[in-house]
């Protein structure tokens, strides 16, 4: 059963490594996921959930000790994907490598750890699908949900600026705020795409894995769009 959540957005800017002199403009984006973590080591899960876009359509699994690296973001900089080792040959796709460093900054030791990747093409209803499979995963389970709003906020953000991308991440904020699974799971997909919204699928996949729980409350801990995009942080439990 899901007994909490935690929504946070996923540019590899969020390591300061990458973003170097520019880091301390997603200060307060930082901070706001590092108080995200927490409330979910407050739950005491017995499983941790890392849900973050894929490189394909998925769901694609990736046990705990998986590495990921943000080399190519030009930045000598690896991480792991909760203790251990993982597979050899495999690697984390971006957004869950930003989830394993958020986790490494927070010293994330109160679970074991999985990561699972959802793509774009990936529908609604596999979504919640996937979702209510990982609730059934443990008595307690915690999720990590990694995604960013849109990317048409502004004319210099990297999709350019589109009308549509303001109300839509409002609605998004309240929802994530509001622990709203019918909202989350009536998401368009297709206007998603046009907005270059990364979190969709995996929003979906948490709205999925709350499916029954009525106890779930969200807070919203912060709503920006630094560059342009859309970065929204938000606890449930």
């Amino acid at each position: 059963m899901l007994v909490a959540a935690a929504v946070c957005p996923c540019p590899p800017l969020l390591v300061p490594e990458i973003a170097a002199g520019a880091a301390p403009e997603l200060d307060t984006a930082r901070a706001a996921c590092t108080d995200a973590v927490g409330v979910l080591a407050a739950a005491r899960p017995d499983l941790l959930v890392v849900v973050g876009p894929g490189g394909g359509a998925g769901p694609e699994g990736y046990p705990q000790g998986t590495p990921g690296s943000f080399r190519g973001f030009g930045v000598d900089l690896d991480v792991r994907l909760g203790q251990g080792e993982g597979p050899a040959g495999r690697e984390l796709p971006y957004g869950l490598a930003v989830g394993a460093w958020l986790l490494g900054r927070t010293g994330w030791a109160d679970a074991p750890v999985e990561g699972r990747g959802v793509g774009e093409p990936l529908t609604a209803e596999r979504c919640v699908a996937e979702g209510k499979s990982i609730a059934g995963r443990a008595e307690r389970v915690a999720m990590l949900v990694m995604g960013d709003a849109s990317a048409c906020r502004t004319l210099k953000a990297p999709g350019y600026l589109d009308e549509r991308a303001a109300p839509f991440d409002a609605e998004l904020a309240r929802a994530l705020g509001a622990a709203d699974t019918e909202a989350l799971r009536a998401l368009d997909a297709g206007l998603a795409g046009e907005l270059k919204v990364s979190g969709r699928a995996p929003w979906q996949v948490l709205a999925g894995a709350a499916a029954g729980n009525t106890r779930l409350e969200g807070t919203l801990l912060h709503e920006d769009a630094p560059y342009g995009v859309g970065y929204i942080v938000a606890t449930w439990s």
